[in-house]
């Protein structure tokens, strides 16, 4: 008897810290953007409403899939657009566990484009990303985003699927190595939104060893990508030590998104509070945040055909300029709050 109650009390015990644990929320590699993009939430959204906002390193967009839906406590992820339709296309073609993962998966808010890498060595021949096909190209490690995009990109292109004797799944940074190095790849994909520190803290030398494949928008091959990915430019500001011009390239949408949580959940009530917290620091996150936040607009866009917001949060986001006229106007809003006014219900500490 003894026994089973001290099973019983560790067993809740467990639960309670279970339950209080902090929230968290999936990026991808510690170089990345995403991860950035995570740390400014945990100080400048989730810190001043009073939550704590774990940010978790991945290999990426596929595997935040996955986490969100069975890690505990994941309450955000941080996903590319054409990852989640990859997701939804497998699903239609009849994979049912692809179709669990994805379909009570919600979406916060569109963030900003991240920029696709085409890097090869700098004595190479190729010039575009159009002269690829049949080309050793590193794609990333399995599952993370930057391997979906890198293979999404080459179907749209070429309308076939990269060969599996030509792809290689190394980090970025050894795939990197190894293309300056040796002559077994011949293109390695990144996709990072700039600037990119990985590319941000290369020396000069860089220019002699690596070098980035530029889009043709003539070419059809990359008029066909340009239907999933949308054009842009990798700017020589962004990488003085690396490039001499801007290159133009393509971009995928990346996405901060949750899980369908029930109403009256503990996780419901963080994410409301971080979706008011976003509204008030929006200008925060701008001026201190990774300059990406720059790209990104409080205006909610409708969706492309699959996806779909999270009601409670797409309430209070779409309404952000509302409320901050709301909250200008509301006596004694720039009181302090004490513990009194809490008790009240004035105020949040």
């Amino acid at each position: 008897m003894l026994k089973k109650t001290l099973l019983l009390a560790l067993g809740l015990c467990a639960f309670a810290l279970q339950t209080h644990a902090n929230d968290r929320i999936v990026t991808a590699s510690e170089r990345g953007t995403y991860i950035e993009i995570g740390r400014d939430l945990a100080r400048l959204v989730a810190k001043p409403v009073g939550l704590t906002l774990d940010v978790l390193p991945s290999k990426g967009s596929a595997e935040n899939v996955r986490r969100l839906r069975v890690e505990p406590n994941v309450r955000l992820a941080l996903v590319q657009n054409d990852v989640y339709r990859a997701f939804t296309d497998q699903a239609r073609a009849g994979d049912a566990e692809a179709a669990r993962l994805i379909s009570p998966l919600r979406v916060v808010m569109p963030l900003y484009n991240e920029e696709i890498y085409f890097v090869t060595r700098a004595d190479s021949p190729l010039k575009y990303i159009h002269e690829m096909r049949g080309k050793r190209i590193n794609i990333g490690p399995v599952g993370s985003g930057t391997a979906l995009t890198a293979t999404t990109v080459y179907r749209a292109m070429f309308g076939t699927a990269l060969s599996e004797q030509n792809t290689s799944t190394l980090s970025n940074e050894d795939a990197l190595v190894k293309l300056a190095s040796e002559k077994s790849i011949d293109v390695v994909v990144v996709v990072a939104g700039q600037p990119a520190k990985l590319f941000a803290d290369m020396k000069q030398e860089a220019r002699q060893y690596i070098k980035l494949l530029a889009v043709d928008p003539q070419a059809p091959e990359a008029k066909a990508a340009s239907e999933t990915y949308s054009d842009t430019t990798i700017r020589s500001a962004s990488y003085p030590n690396w490039l001499t011009q801007d290159v133009p390239a393509l971009a995928v949408k990346s996405m901060l998104v949750t899980y369908d949580f029930p109403a009256g959940s503990e996780a419901n009530d963080h994410l409301v509070r971080l979706a008011k917290s976003m509204c008030a620091n929006f200008d925060r996150l701008r001026t201190e945040g990774h300059a990406k936040w720059q790209e990104v607009s409080q205006t909610l866009p409708p969706l492309s055909t699959g996806w779909s917001y999270y009601a409670p949060t797409h309430r209070i986001l779409s309404n952000c300029a509302a409320q901050q006229n709301s909250s200008d106007n509301r006596p004694g809003r720039d009181q302090a709050c004490t513990q009194g006014r809490e008790l009240l219900g004035l105020c949040r500490r």
